[in-house]
C-alpha cells in the first residue's frame, strides 16, 4: 500500500525525481509506503515530510487505485530540500516544483492525477 500526496502551488506541482522498479528515473509524487499500525494520511504526512522537507495538511482523498492512495494537499511548513541522511531517500534524484504545464514530466502514472486536479 502506497500514500502519495499532489501538492499545487502557483500552477507548480511538487515532485521528486526517482529510481523506480523497473529502472527508469522518473518524476513521481512525494509518497511512499504504508507502514504497519499507520494510517494512508500519517503515511503520506510523513513520507511527504521526509522526501521533500515539507509539512502538509491533507484537504482530502483525491483518488484510491490499486492500493494507492493520493491525496490533495497544503503545505503548511518546512522548506524543500532532500535529507540525503535518511537511506530511504536513496532512490530519489531530487525534489523540484514543476510547472503544471511541462508535459515532459507528467506520464500515465501521474498525468491521470493531474488531470483530476484540473477537473476539479
Amino acid at each position: 500500500m502506497i500514500s502519495q500526496a499532489i501538492i499545487i502551488q502557483n500552477h507548480n506541482v511538487l515532485m521528486v525525481r526517482q529510481f523506480v522498479d523497473r529502472g527508469d528515473i522518473i518524476w513521481n509524487y512525494p509518497g511512499g509506503g504504508i507502514e504497519d499500525g499507520e494510517t494512508p494520511e500519517r503515511a503520506c504526512i510523513r513520507e511527504v515530510l521526509e522526501e521533500t522537507g515539507y509539512e502538509i495538511q491533507i484537504s482530502k482523498l483525491l483518488s484510491y487505485t490499486n492500493g494507492k492512495y493520493t491525496y490533495e494537499a497544503q503545505i503548511i511548513g518546512g522548506e524543500i530540500g532532500l535529507d540525503r541522511s535518511n537511506a530511504d531517500n536513496d532512490d530519489i534524484v531530487e525534489v523540484a516544483w514543476i510547472s503544471m504545464q511541462d508535459d515532459s514530466k507528467f506520464d500515465t502514472y501521474t498525468r491521470p492525477i493531474l488531470d483530476l486536479i484540473r477537473s476539479n
